[in-house]
């Protein structure tokens, strides 16, 4: 059975918890391999929303066993009140396991994070402020806490202590904020010791083992693609590796298992946060994609920038990541537009480029260049085969496909975990 990597195709919030949701009770296992509770996934079952932020989406599927792995920060007391929020409505969580080796979020990380975005000013990035930028930098300094740490008191006092010998002077000299002390750190981790024990695991053993005996395993990445911070808009990315890479790094299992790339893009687009976003509405459209696909953060509940389809990264993300199959959601938003613009390529200083600009420069000023597609009014949120779509929405998807650089195998027309029309098998 396949090892299936799941990832965002735009700026995020595309619809990944429809995708992971769609293949349902066919996945053994599903992983969140990067980022943390800085982005969401929102599910819709029997008509009731679960807003996820740093729990896999898979946790909501009876018999699948979600895991947070390797390559994600963790902020547990985030971890404990998703837990909490699902057993409250008869979710069963017990099969949950965290990585030891995973990274911690902790107060002074948050803290961090909200001062040093206020003290940028106009260059802010747009975090959400939740800590996950100083937690992979604490990590690649080598001055990180992981979950494994909290078994270890004198280990854990050791690295805080170590950590916060450097925060608190960038706290106090250069922020003029107060100190932070080891013994309020080192306190407030030790009480979530021993909850958190009985989940934690060797991941990437676990995964190794799953596969080796025939498993399905569904990689899921947070955030998306042009938000990763080596093939994102970088600085205006996240703290991670968001593409298909990432799932080997952050979970620990070899690039050679990896059957399957699935990307899901939206029927137009939308980003949160600053950064270049060559489709970019400012008019009554991009309130018509706000207001009618509900285009507000997860997490934050930030209003998202709405803009049309960009095919040019739609091309870069197959390219990228290597995808076998596109997951279009939200085309019911477009229902009732006359016409609907696609970019095509774009124009950056009267040069046409048909791919994303390699130039940060070059993509902050690139000029959308569209072709228009006919639009229709038939509510399609009822539709569950390709053929009974209105033959404009069919056109509009195959163009879609054929300049996006991969199939569309599936495609939602409604927020419902049924509104799903299915072109193609996304596992076999």
């Amino acid at each position: 059975m396949p090892a299936i990597v799941l990832v965002g195709a735009q700026w995020g919030d595309e619809g990944k918890g429809k995708a992971t949701d769609l293949l349902g009770s066919r996945v053994d296992y599903v992983v969140k391999f990067n980022g943390g509770n800085n982005a969401g996934h929102t599910v819709v079952i029997d008509g009731e929303k679960y807003a996820l932020h740093l729990l896999p989406s898979g946790i909501l599927t009876p018999g699948v066993t979600p895991i947070i792995a390797n390559g994600v920060v963790v902020d547990i007391e985030v971890l404990f009140e998703e837990l909490d929020a699902l057993i409250s409505r008869g979710v069963d969580v017990s099969r949950l396991k965290v990585s030891a080796n995973a990274h911690i979020i902790t107060q002074y990380h948050r803290t961090v994070d909200k001062v040093t975005e206020r003290f940028l000013g106009k260059r802010q990035i747009g975090t959400t402020g939740r800590g996950i930028g100083p937690t992979y930098a604490d990590k690649i300094n080598r001055v990180g806490i992981r979950v494994q740490d909290l078994f270890d008191e004198n280990i854990l006092r050791q690295k805080v202590e170590g950590a916060l010998a450097q925060k608190n002077h960038l706290l106090v000299k250069v922020y003029n904020r107060r100190a932070i002390s080891v013994d309020e750190i080192v306190t407030d981790l030790l009480s979530y010791a021993e909850r958190l024990r009985p989940m934690v695991a060797d991941t990437a053993l676990l995964l190794h083992q799953a596969l080796t005996a025939g498993k399905t395993v569904l990689f899921e990445g947070g955030q998306a693609t042009m938000l990763d911070v080596d093939h994102g808009t970088y600085p205006f990315v996240t703290s991670s590796n968001a593409t298909s890479g990432g799932a080997v790094t952050g979970s620990g299992i070899g690039p050679n298992r990896i059957d399957r790339v699935l990307a899901v893009v939206k029927a137009y687009t939308t980003r949160v946060g600053a950064g270049p976003f060559p489709t970019e509405l400012f008019d009554e459209s991009g309130e018509f994609l706000r207001a009618k696909g509900f285009e507000f953060g997860t997490t934050t509940g930030r209003p998202r920038r709405c803009g049309w389809y960009d095919a040019p990264v739609a091309r870069y993300t197959a390219r990228i990541n290597g995808v076998t199959d596109f997951v279009l959601t939200k085309l019911d938003v477009l229902t009732g537009l006359a016409a609907i613009p696609v970019c095509v390529a774009y124009s950056v200083d009267g040069v046409r480029h048909d791919e994303v600009p390699v130039s940060q420069s070059d993509f902050h000023h690139a000029k959308p260049i569209y072709e228009d597609f006919p639009g229709w009014t038939e509510d399609i949120t009822g539709v569950r085969t390709f053929e009974e779509l209105p033959r404009n929405a069919q056109d509009y998807v195959l163009a879609l496909e054929k300049m996006s650089g991969a199939r569309i195998s599936a495609i939602g027309v409604g927020p419902g975990r049924e509104a799903i029309v299915s072109r193609h098998d996304l596992i076999n």
